[in-house]
């Protein structure tokens, strides 16, 4: 099992910046790749971006490729998103998920989910 906790969610302006971190606790968290997801309101939770194992690679979505970094420290069990230049269209509730293979970009391939940090922008 793994418990995974998002944070650093909150309100922002177009063209700003946050962010987000996922603390894990339970089983090894370097057993897993992780990876962002985030959910509109009236909309399926769609992909964001993982990264691997060690860290050394990642995967994003053409929508906030370029905009968004996600890096890990697998001393503090911690995965972040730092978010960039936001649209309105980035907000939505985002999550982060702990599963086995990388890159998955479907929800399905996670096993464990965080309870989801809301991310406002507006224009």
């Amino acid at each position: 099992q793994v418990q995974l906790v998002e944070s650093g969610g909150g309100l922002v302006q177009a063209g700003g910046s946050l962010r987000l971190s996922c603390a894990a606790s339970g089983r090894t968290f370097t057993f897993y790749a992780m990876g962002w997801f985030r959910q509109a309101p009236g909309k399926e939770r769609e992909f964001v971006g993982t990264i691997n194992r060690n860290g050394d690679n990642t995967y994003y979505s053409d929508s906030v490729k370029g905009r968004f970094t996600i890096s890990r420290d697998n001393a503090k069990n911690t995965v972040y998103l730092q978010m960039n230049s936001l649209k309105p269209e980035d907000t939505a509730v985002y999550y982060c998920g702990a599963g086995d293979k990388f890159p998955a970009t479907s929800r399905l391939l996670y096993n464990y989910w965080g309870q989801g940090t809301q991310v406002t922008v507006s224009s």
